[in-house]
């Protein structure tokens, strides 16, 4: 059976982003999720009130742990937050996971507010993880701090994937979805070219996690076999509908519904 994935990120309470939104988005696309921690968060839909990092080799221990006996078609790595939990991951990966295509979504600050990676650790992200990702998936403010590019625009969210492939990456998504506009624009930049894919913005109240849902999505469908494009061209239509069935849990940024395709008995 081939859609096992390695899920390296946060912990989010609520359920909203972080592993927890990983797990289900992973498992709804018919994926066998595994998991290591990077650091607990204590947040809600209002904000992040501590982090709590994960002593880094406990992560290595954990990616070994998983590696040496589930396996990984995919890996997808999230919330990091400090720059020795990014070298412990780098490592582990290049021991363990040569060949397996990894979905590096650069998660810097959290949509309810509130940073989630120290300064320091950005350096090592782009020198020792961006090489090993088949492809990154910053929203416009996280490609504007990998890249020192102003990200304003659609010309600029290609731009600042160019830098990335640049840097190592063998593909970026670069996401508009933080960007103003009636049509949510993201740009595809491989080797090979540029795909842009454009969608009406969906009318809703401020959401948490979309990030880590579409990264994991893309890895789902890359670990089950199908092509980068296919992969992100099916995560964009899963997170569209899992925020149509967002539940409107919490009084700020609400998580999605990410089980919206699993329910039975309705």
């Amino acid at each position: 059976m081939k859609g096992r994935v390695l899920i390296i990120a946060g912990s989010d309470p609520s359920g909203g982003a972080g592993v927890q939104a990983d797990i289900k988005t992973t498992t709804a696309l018919g994926g066998y999720a595994a998991t290591a921690i990077t650091s607990i968060t204590v947040q809600n839909t209002l904000g992040v009130t501590a982090v709590h990092p994960v002593p880094p080799y406990v992560i290595r221990e954990q990616i070994l742990a998983v590696l040496d006996d589930i396996g990984a078609d995919a890996v997808k790595i999230g919330m990091i937050g400090e720059k020795d939990a990014a070298l412990a991951i780098a490592d582990a990966l290049r021991e363990r996971a040569d060949g397996v295509p990894v979905v590096l979504d650069p998660v810097l600050a959290a949509t309810t507010g509130g940073a989630l990676a120290a300064p320091e650790m950005i350096p090592v992200l782009i020198e020792r993880l961006l090489p090993l990702a088949a492809l990154v998936t910053p929203n416009a403010d996280e490609a504007a701090a990998l890249t020192g590019l102003e990200v304003v625009g659609e010309d600029d969210l290609a731009a600042a994937g160019r830098v990335l492939l640049s840097r190592g990456a063998r593909a970026a998504l670069v996401k508009g979805g933080h960007l103003k506009g009636d049509t949510v624009t993201d740009v595809l930049l491989t080797e090979e070219g540029e795909k842009t894919f454009r969608n009406p913005r969906i009318e809703t109240g401020e959401i948490h996690g979309g990030g880590c849902t579409l990264a994991s999505a893309v890895a789902t469908g890359l670990a089950q076999g199908a092509t980068l494009e296919a992969a992100i061209a099916r995560a964009i239509a899963y997170v569209r509908e899992a925020i149509r069935a967002a539940p409107g849990f919490g009084g700020g940024a609400q998580p999605l519904g990410h089980a919206f395709s699993c329910r039975f008995g309705e």
